[in-house]
């Protein structure tokens, strides 16, 4: 008889499990193996127990990103106490390790090895800023650890630089460039200026922005790239020229409100429609902008309201639960960040459900939780490692911005 068991552990260890050679497998091996990546081999004998899973989490609680980063460690923190309410895995509860990397790369690879190596986590949850998902990455693919990635969207993270042990479940810059751009090019304007956070994001987005806009022939009249962390954008805005009928920004936090706010104190709003990726509006930045932001177009994969078929049980109880959370932070709604945090790790089908070398990316969270805001395009990817767009049921959301002066 052939020996399932082994075969499990050979799976499970070398990681190679694609969808052509599952499809391969005869109907009794793949269910001895299926069998065995649902309760692995090498974690079988501590089942029952209750030593706890260790889930990581790198976020930026100080520094350029510490506004969102804060509201990221939410999300986390309450996907971790729902799996430990609903009796945690397999018995077993999960205990979050937190780190602050100070939104600095080499800080963050430090704390990365410093979980793995001292604190011995099972999985990692968490990143925000690319370049420092871009430079922990290597760890964790080194040590084998199984990398949840809830915020980054650099596109290089799952194309040219993908890793096997990371994974990112929900949309990246592409696809909401794929969402948004026809309404771009063929509602406001043909002709786009870009201005940018200059680091691993902004790049690869603007990149992405600008490739759909001229696919659609519309024209991108030029790019302007502004330091992360640059507080004042007036020097940068202000040489901006040339005809354009739209100023796309890709910004999140201070840079964002800076971005809104500066483009109308310099009169750009007045001549040219303002609009950029959904990072800029999010709960935590509005108040910050006032009316300024009346008209604002942006996408992005998730708004804070129970309307249409954003009114489910599912998305008011995280409503609920995180408008509670959000409180002591003095922020009256979650934003992508909370979001994404819950969905994307282990309160999503993430971290909890994902073993390493599994080449498919999951379909994180909840039932209705996804925004689906006046949807422009079917077309939703999900990355995983080694090129393997997912199409998943949801789908970007376009959103247009309207305050009371």
């Amino acid at each position: 008889m052939a020996n399932h068991d082994n075969d499990a552990q050979d799976f499970w260890y070398r990681g190679k499990i694609t969808r052509r050679r599952w499809l391969g497998l005869g109907a009794t091996a793949a269910g001895a193996i299926g069998a065995g990546m649902l309760v692995p081999a090498p974690w079988r004998a501590a089942f029952g127990q209750a030593k706890p899973y260790k889930i990581g989490t790198l976020q930026p609680l100080s520094g350029t990103a510490a506004a969102g980063g804060k509201t990221a460690l939410v999300g986390v923190q309450m996907a971790v106490d729902r799996i430990n309410k609903g009796g945690g895995v397999n018995g077993r509860p999960i205990e979050l390790i937190i780190a602050d990397y100070e939104s600095k790369p080499d800080v963050g690879r430090r704390k990365a090895e410093k979980l793995v190596l001292e604190d011995k986590i099972d999985a990692h949850a968490g990143g925000y800023l690319s370049n420092v998902c871009l430079a922990c990455m290597p760890v964790y693919e080194e040590h084998k650890v199984v990398n949840m990635i809830t915020v980054c969207l650099d596109t290089t993270i799952t194309t040219s630089k993908c890793s096997r042990y990371t994974f990112r479940p929900f949309d990246f810059a592409p696809s909401q460039a794929v969402a948004i751009a026809p309404y771009l090019v063929n509602k406001v304007g043909k002709k786009w200026h870009i201005a940018y956070a200059d680091y691993a994001w902004g790049q690869s987005t603007r990149d992405a922005y600008a490739q759909e806009i001229k696919k659609l022939g519309g024209e991108v009249t030029g790019t302007t790239g502004v330091p992360l962390g640059t507080a004042d954008m007036t020097a940068f805005l202000s040489k901006i020229s040339g005809a354009y009928d739209g100023l796309f920004g890709i910004f999140f936090g201070p840079q964002g409100i800076s971005f809104v706010n500066q483009s109308y104190d310099l009169g750009i709003s007045k001549k040219a429609r303002i609009a950029g990726d959904g990072a800029i509006v999010v709960a935590t930045s509005l108040p910050a902008m006032g009316a300024k932001a009346d008209g604002f177009i942006g996408v992005d994969r998730y708004i804070p309201l129970l309307e249409g078929k954003l009114n489910t049980p599912a998305h008011k109880k995280f409503l609920d639960d995180s408008v509670a959370r959000l409180k002591p932070l003095d922020v009256s709604l979650p934003d992508r960040y909370v979001q994404s945090n819950f969905e994307g790790g282990p309160g999503g089908q993430g971290v909890r459900r994902l073993p390493p070398g599994r080449q498919d990316a999951p379909q994180g969270g909840p039932p209705g939780l996804r925004a689906r805001v006046h949807l422009r395009d079917p077309r939703h990817e999900v990355q995983a490692p080694r090129h393997h767009p997912e199409g998943t049921d949801g789908r970007a959301g376009r959103m247009q911005v309207r305050l009371a002066a």
